[in-house]
């Protein structure tokens, strides 16, 4: 007789066999490079993460735009950039198009480079010879001609923000023919070259006033313009009314340090200017921008601004869906996950972890569902006790202080299913890189245990978010598995969708599919 403890049955349908190690060594699923693609610009940062450096990561991205549709790739930048707000991917499949779908790049341009900073990344990246060329080329240089005349004279100043290159580098490339004797003067002036004062925008005529006159009105200029000037706290004030929302966002220990918090008025005008939800989706802020800024405020910002943050922070997390039923948030609190959400790299690496990321996603999905079970995991699962009445951010604090061991993924669901809980919903808040769970049989572990999950459960989903841009998953996505990588609020969105039943596990890639170009 066959031996029965080799040989018995297996609940629910036979796991898919696994593909692929992952970078921890793991066993995994490798993606669909058209899923893999939109793992990578919906994560991916161009910076070194905790498995994967930044040319690792430059490379794989570039090998699937190879492998994939051009019209996928342009869909997909504009994606990056509008849905996902994204920099540095949209900027390399921008820089990709121009030299291997041309036809599409002027309908991507325009809607990927929209302010200064953009196009120096695209300039930067295309005359570095990543993407197979080292100069503009004429269908690139138009466009950027076309960008520069198209600007308003406060955006172009904005835009000589930034060094590497400089506006004034890109100018020198292009050489963009001014329609007006004013913008000739604007582009000298830039570019440092002698011109004619008077021609001048007033905007530059009053940044020229204030630097040899401190005791001229402020002008209404990015204050990066003017802080190598000797600034009283009155100017400050200045600055801090004129602000746009992420400024105000980016500097308020700034305002508190300069006194822009003592003159009365200020702090209620800061603090109604940083909820203000139209200005706050204008902004396109990730939600975890805020919970860094929650963090880092200090005491000497005044409450009410402190206040105006948890408020914008809940006006960014909107779009977390309302669920039927009991939900399970399976968080990822291992070692891996203390890694910045953005990647390392010298001199600009967020203090923001995936794993605040995590705990962020988890307690927002919480707040929202009362009906909701958060499992924190590594190499165990930790027991948990959440007070519902706190904000998302206190929980979100609470959730990232667990962990720091393996990862192992499947350990979660084993432990639902020993407890044979019902509903229709569980979602993993990962990196994916399980490689602690048992490397046996033919799939993952997760998948195993989904699949004894779904026995009990027929009806149920499994979404997957993902903070990492490596292209293995531990689930194989098909019609009742989503995976969908990111951490701005369009992921919500997609869940949303997803757990509705309204979609299937390969809609992340028909939504990009979708982008009109």
């Amino acid at each position: 007789m066959a031996n029965k403890q080799i040989f018995k049955s297996q609940p629910g349908r036979l796991v898919p066999e696994t593909n692929v190690l992952n970078e921890a060594g793991g066993r995994a699923y490798r993606l669909s490079d058209s899923a893999a693609l939109a793992q990578y610009i919906a994560t991916g940062c161009l910076n070194a993460t905790f498995y994967a450096d930044a040319a690792t990561q430059l490379d794989t991205v570039l090998k699937l735009c190879a492998t994939v549709e051009p019209a996928f790739v342009a869909k997909a930048a504009i994606y990056a950039r509008r849905r996902g707000h994204m920099k540095d991917m949209p900027a390399l499949l921008t820089a990709w198009l121009a030299q291997h779908g041309p036809d599409r790049l002027e309908a991507v341009f325009a809607r990927v480079v929209d302010n200064g900073r953009m196009l120096r990344n695209v300039v930067q990246i295309l005359r570095s010879g990543a993407v197979g060329r080292k100069s503009l080329g004429s269908r690139p240089k138009r466009l950027v001609q076309n960008w520069l005349n198209g600007r308003s004279d406060l955006q172009l100043l904005s835009a000589s923000i930034g060094n590497d290159p400089s506006l004034a580098d890109v100018l020198k490339m292009v050489h963009p023919k001014p329609a007006t004797p004013e913008r000739a003067a604007l582009y000298a002036y830039l570019l440092g070259k002698p011109h004619e004062a008077a021609l001048l925008p007033e905007v530059v005529k009053a940044l020229e006033r204030f630097k040899t006159d401190a005791g001229a009105e402020t002008p209404d200029v990015p204050f990066e313009l003017l802080t190598a000037l000797p600034l009283q706290p009155q100017h400050w004030v200045a600055i801090a009314c004129q602000a746009s929302w992420q400024m105000t966002r980016m500097n308020l220990n700034t305002f508190a340090r300069h006194e822009v918090f003592k003159v009365g008025g200020m702090a209620q005008r800061v603090a109604d200017r940083l909820r203000d939800p139209v200005a706050i989706r204008r902004a396109r802020v990730f939600p975890y921008q805020l919970l860094s800024a929650c963090s880092m405020t200090s005491e000497a910002v005044p409450e009410i601004v402190r206040d105006a943050l948890q408020d914008a922070l809940d006006v960014a997390l909107e779009n977390v869906p309302t669920l039927t039923g009991p939900v399970y948030v399976l968080l990822d609190v291992s070692g891996s996950m203390a890694s910045p959400v953005t990647g390392h790299r010298k001199g600009a690496t967020s203090k923001i972890r995936c794993v605040d990321v995590a705990a962020l996603v988890a307690a927002a999905i919480s707040a929202k569902n009362p009906a909701t079970e958060i499992l924190p995991f590594d190499t165990q699962v930790h027991s948990l006790r959440l007070n519902r009445r706190d904000s998302v951010l206190t929980n979100a604090r609470t959730l990232a202080q667990f962990g720091g061991g393996g990862t192992n993924c499947g350990l979660p669901l084993q432990q639902l299913n020993q407890q044979k809980v019902k509903g229709d919903l569980v979602i993993y808040v990962s990196d994916n890189e399980s490689w602690a769970d048992p490397q046996r049989g033919r799939g993952t572990e997760t998948m195993r245990q989904w699949e004894i999950f779904r026995q009990r459960n027929p009806q149920a989903r499994l979404a997957c978010i993902d903070l990492q841009p490596y292209a293995t998953v531990q689930a194989q996505t098909r019609e009742d598995v989503l995976n969908v990588g990111g951490f701005s609020d369009a992921v919500f969105q997609v869940l949303a969708h997803f757990a509705a039943g309204r979609l299937g596990g390969e809609h992340w890639v028909r939504e990009i599919e979708a982008v009109e170009v």
